[in-house]
């Protein structure tokens, strides 16, 4: 198994994050994982949503007993809207309405130009832009309900870059920015925040997948900060952006790339 880096700082802590509803996509590795436990580690009461039943199932007994609320995982396919809408009308008859929703999953398969088809160019939008916008209107009525909350949705440094081999999942992310800004505007009036959390180059083992320890040097030499991203790291910004400490910050786009160029 691939040993990750752990940063050495110690973390803020939000109180008014204690207890709320946190709905998580795609939590049960990488990043994901990380936004589970640094929210569950706030006194949270996390959803997680996923399709990787071992590892989700490994997160949530790996944290019962150590947090005040044992996170709650359910399977769930982001390409079916259906799904998603069921999911979360499920959980907030039983435990009330999402107080903040962190639009995660995404996946970056690799894939060139030439072998993209009309099929494949529906699946990618749907894996990595459209689950946001329709996560984010089943979570708003109860939202609404509750006087606020806060929708954050993960963009992507890649678009910024123009890396390649990556055009539908730099055309979604990039798309996901203009969704931002645009429910920002639209729930501003109900005291409902939207922001996106724009990662760089983040030490998963998915990412590990891509890149030989030169292509790593590569990166970190581009970057201003000379480390490499840990998934806590955009965790933080993450619990930052859902507390009441950032009640003023909507319709941005906040980035933790080290500064990379």
């Amino acid at each position: 198994m691939l040993k990750l880096k752990t940063p050495t700082a110690v973390r803020a802590v939000y109180p008014s994050l204690t207890d709320k509803h946190v709905l998580v996509t795609g939590g049960g590795a990488g990043i994901g994982e990380a936004l589970v436990e640094a929210f569950a580690r706030q006194g949270a009461r996390v959803l997680f949503i996923d399709i990787l039943d071992s590892p989700s199932h490994d997160l949530v007994e790996r944290l019962s007993g150590d947090v005040a609320h044992a996170p709650l995982y359910r399977y769930c396919d982001l390409r079916d809207i259906e799904a998603i809408r069921q999911t979360i009308a499920e959980v907030e008859r039983e435990q009330g309405a999402i107080d903040i929703l962190v639009n995660n999953a995404a996946n970056d398969d690799r894939h060139s130009i030439d072998d993209i088809t009309p099929e494949y160019w529906d699946d990618r939008i749907a894996v990595n832009l459209r689950h946001q916008f329709f996560a984010a209107q089943a979570v708003v009525p109860g939202m609404r309900r509750s006087g606020g909350g806060a929708i954050i949705n993960l963009g992507s440094i890649s678009w910024h870059l123009a890396l390649a081999d990556l055009v539908l999942y730099q055309t979604a992310k990039a798309g996901i920015e203009g969704l931002t800004r645009a429910l920002a505007r639209d729930l501003g009036p109900d005291n409902i925040r939207v922001n996106t959390i724009v990662p760089g180059n983040v030490q998963t083992p998915r990412q590990m997948q891509w890149y030989t320890p030169e292509g790593e040097k590569e990166i970190v030499a581009a970057q201003c900060l000379k480390d490499r991203i840990q998934p806590d790291d955009v965790a933080a910004l993450a619990l930052f952006l859902a507390s009441d400490d950032a009640r003023m910050c909507t319709g941005h786009e906040y980035f933790v790339d080290a500064g990379w160029r």
